[in-house]
């Protein structure tokens, strides 16, 4: 079988790729920052290295890697990373986000779009996995839901979160079969359910009375840009979710096509994260 690299090994979808890789019997290795302090599964090879620092990566993708994940953290964008990564291996599955193909002079509204344009000119074969917003960022949501009342904007925008698990077992496909070659896959979860609708389905799935406060945008952009400190991305994020009281999120077949089974559902991922809003 193939040597893969998985970078981004310890992410919330990386975690998942490695463990998929290692129990399907394939010779995993993992970039990290420091190996002394990372536990991953029996017979992986943990090797140091930084996205930030392109040459440190070389040790990671020498001796025979062919396949890569990669996962950008929103750091700036490294060219010298895909050029590594073109000159040691075949081919590179790139988590990316649900964002459009852009012309060669295009100019980029997010790195995922440099990233995949830079791994389009590489001459690897890659495979784009988009995921629409991810389950996972519910998680804003657990201290409110401690208290019993979720106060955020836009209670009915219609969201499509998918299990970061899905995103994984896609990203696995990709890496260990043939047939995905120059593939854009969007993934989602199985429906659109409204922002109020997702609080109550957290809150049933826990066994505690959860209720939805509306929190006008004015209030929140004050909120989140303290929370995050990045205006830009607020202002975005505002936008799309309003957008999503007129027209949901889109909801697609991928999950089914690629893997032969429906997506997991929002109430799977809270069961599966039930411990992280007590």
């Amino acid at each position: 079988m193939a040597k893969i690299l998985v970078i981004g090994a310890t992410g919330s979808v990386g975690r998942h790729v490695v463990a998929s890789l290692a129990e399907g019997g394939h010779e995993v290795r993992a970039l990290v920052r420091d190996a002394s302090k990372t536990r991953l599964p029996r017979g992986v090879e943990a090797v140091q290295g930084d996205l930030k620092e392109p040459d440190s990566l070389g040790p990671a993708l020498a001796g025979g890697v062919e396949a890569v994940y990669l996962m950008w953290p929103g750091l700036p964008v490294q060219p010298r990373v895909v050029e590594l990564i073109a000159r040691h291996a075949r081919r590179v599955v790139y988590l990316s986000a649900d964002v459009a193909d852009l012309a060669d002079d295009e100019p980029a509204v997010i790195f995922h779009q440099e990233v995949e344009r830079l791994i389009r000119r590489s001459g690897l074969g890659w495979t784009f996995v988009r995921a629409i917003d991810f389950a996972g960022n519910l998680l804003a949501w657990a201290d409110q839901v401690r208290e019993g009342v979720v106060r955020w904007p836009y209670g009915r925008a219609r969201r499509s979160l998918v299990h970061e698990r899905d995103v994984a077992d896609v990203v696995v496909r990709a890496l260990t079969e043939g047939g995905h070659e120059g593939a854009a896959y969007v993934v989602t979860g199985p429906e659109s359910l409204s922002h109020a609708e997702l609080a109550g389905i957290i809150g049933e799935e826990l066994g505690v009375a959860v209720r939805w406060e509306e929190l006008p945008p004015e209030t929140a952009r004050e909120q989140l840009t303290v929370a995050w400190g990045n205006a830009a991305f607020v202002e975005a994020r505002l936008r799309a979710w309003e957008s999503f009281t007129r027209e949901p999120e889109r909801v697609t077949g991928t999950v089914q096509e690629v893997l032969g089974r429906p997506p997991r559902d929002v109430r799977s991922w809270v069961r599966d994260h039930a411990a992280d809003f007590r």
